[in-house]
């Protein structure tokens, strides 16, 4: 059975996926609909999430931790932060079931497999688990073949330039 909803991935090296993410999130719930919202790999101070608490229709379900990045994840930290993102997304799974989603945006999770905690076999399950009707978006870098080969909608993010390279470090309000 074909879903009704689309996947939409926002892959890449380059910066605005978890701003299409966001922007797409904001367009669903303007228009009228319910999103569900979860980070993976980020301490959840970013600005958009301070933003979607004024908007409803916007329910963001909260990171179950923040354990640093992954390249600087030991691997005692990589077992427990996928023990709790499992976790996390076994109960975004039931919530979606047992509400009317129209859109739910899985923010990083596609750098929680490229980083080696998460497998593609689990997100790939979680996508069957999920309801037919919301689109549901997948952000992050390096997806795997099997996962662009769910995807919808690709869009690739590439960097051209970036402050990062010359060493400015990641600005409040801009990159998160």
């Amino acid at each position: 059975m074909e879903r009704t909803g689309k996947i939409h991935i926002y892959m890449g090296e380059g910066k605005g996926k978890t701003t299409a993410a966001a922007g797409l999130a904001l367009r669903c719930a303007g228009q009228g609909g319910r999103v569900m919202v979860m980070q993976f790999l980020k301490a959840g101070d970013s600005g958009e999430l301070a933003a979607f608490e004024d908007v409803d229709g916007i329910t963001v379900l909260p990171s179950p931790g923040y354990y640093g990045f992954t390249w600087e994840m030991s691997e005692r930290d990589k077992e427990d932060a996928a023990r709790m993102y499992s976790q996390a997304m076994d109960n975004l799974v039931f919530n979606a079931q047992q509400g009317q989603f129209s859109l739910i945006v899985l923010d990083e999770i596609i750098a929680a497999v490229s980083g080696g905690i998460l497998t593609d076999a689990q997100v790939l399950e979680w996508l069957e688990d999920l309801p037919d009707e919301p689109d549901i978006v997948l952000t992050g870098r390096y997806p795997s073949d099997e996962l662009l080969a769910v995807g919808d909608y690709i869009t690739e993010m590439r960097k051209i330039k970036h402050p990062y390279d010359q060493g400015l470090h990641a600005r409040k309000g801009i990159e998160y």
